[in-house]
């Protein structure tokens, strides 16, 4: 406890940000800082998980003064720790848990297993206080994209999911094509605001009547074929058209699946969360269909949607208050999955 408030530590490295973040009473952030690897890795076009993890082995200790520092509290201050355990890449897992473990064992402070997914979704406790289960989810970011039930702070039902690549993954990869860089989602953002989301028709996948899940790897690879084709031709190819058409055929498909979610469970909320959450598109389009549909829409500020460790402590300091603790045995789980895994995160398991 600090002057009367509950202090929770969260420790954030599944992939390539080191992040670190305090938070009291579950909701008021006192720090929350982010080394990024994004310069180290846009030269290779994406993340390096080697050079990731010596990134995060380097940096974790330095985020951590930092952290404590800005939020003026020290480890004896701290209630527990929460770290996040999987899904993710594996060695980058590991430096985040050992860097957790040694922290708990040293300060004598209670070690919590998070998994990534829940904390991207309880970021959301942050910024909307009366957010309460259950409601609908969607989580979008890199690796995931899902359509999730949250029926409790630590109990969730996973509605659809990608069926290959992810809404994140398949914008690096236009990106790549277009030649605009890494990291390809916010690029291909702000590039889409130039264009016309209707000067090309590309496919959008619904599979199967009534399924939630997606299919996004088919509308990425026509984007790349009609790259080929006019290239081919010898004719000029307006990469504004082509990142607002992309957009347009990606986001109508996540949105449409989503309401039709909510009108299936019969929520009334839905939560966002992920990195593309940041997306500004799929914000002002959700806002709008969400409106007509009379539910309210959750959404946190960008710094809440990337990876950071403020959303590792929401999730923590709710599975404290159930008493879902870890011990320093805890494993990594690079695949964990959200609706059969987490009994793997607590001790015993």
């Amino acid at each position: 406890m600090f002057n009367g408030k509950h202090i929770t530590l969260g420790i954030e490295s599944s992939c390539d940000e080191s992040a670190i973040a305090v938070l009291a009473d579950g909701r008021e952030i006192l720090s929350n800082v982010i080394s990024s690897q994004i310069e180290v890795h846009k030269v290779f076009g994406g993340v390096v998980p080697e050079i990731a993890s010596r990134h995060h082995l380097h940096n974790l200790p330095f985020v951590m003064d930092e952290a404590l520092s800005a939020a003026g509290v020290t480890l004896g201050d701290v209630d527990e720790i929460g770290v996040t355990a999987g899904p993710g890449l594996a060695g980058c897992l590991l430096m985040g848990t050992a860097y957790a473990k040694a922290v708990a064992a040293a300060s004598g402070r209670p070690l919590i297993g998070v998994h990534h997914i829940q904390a991207h979704i309880l970021a959301n406790l942050i910024e909307y206080p009366g957010l309460e289960p259950p409601f609908l989810a969607l989580v979008v970011s890199g690796g995931h994209t899902h359509i999730i039930e949250v029926r409790g702070w630590n109990e969730f039902r996973v509605l659809g999911a990608t069926r290959d690549d992810a809404v994140g993954e398949a914008y690096d990869k236009v990106a790549r094509v277009l030649g605009l860089g890494y990291p390809g989602g916010p690029k291909i953002d702000r590039l889409a605001k130039e264009g016309d989301p209707f000067a090309i028709e590309f496919k959008r996948v619904y599979l199967e009547k009534d399924s939630l899940d997606f299919s996004l790897s088919g509308t990425k690879t026509a984007v790349i074929n009609y790259l080929h084709k006019e290239t081919q031709a010898g004719r000029p190819v307006n990469s504004a058209d082509v990142a607002a058409s992309f957009q347009e055929a990606v986001m109508e498909v996540v949105i449409d699946k989503t309401m039709t979610a909510l009108a299936q469970t019969g929520y009334s909320t839905l939560a966002v969360a992920g990195g593309v959450a940041s997306n500004s598109f799929l914000r002002e389009k959700l806002a709008s269909r969400c409106e007509k549909a009379g539910a309210k829409l959750c959404i946190p500020s960008p710094i809440l949607c990337t990876d950071n460790g403020a959303m590792v402590a929401s999730a923590a300091y709710r599975k404290a208050g159930l008493g879902l603790y870890s011990d320093l045995h805890l494993d990594v789980f690079p695949g964990l999955s959200i609706e059969s895994g987490l009994a793997k995160l607590e001790a015993g398991a």
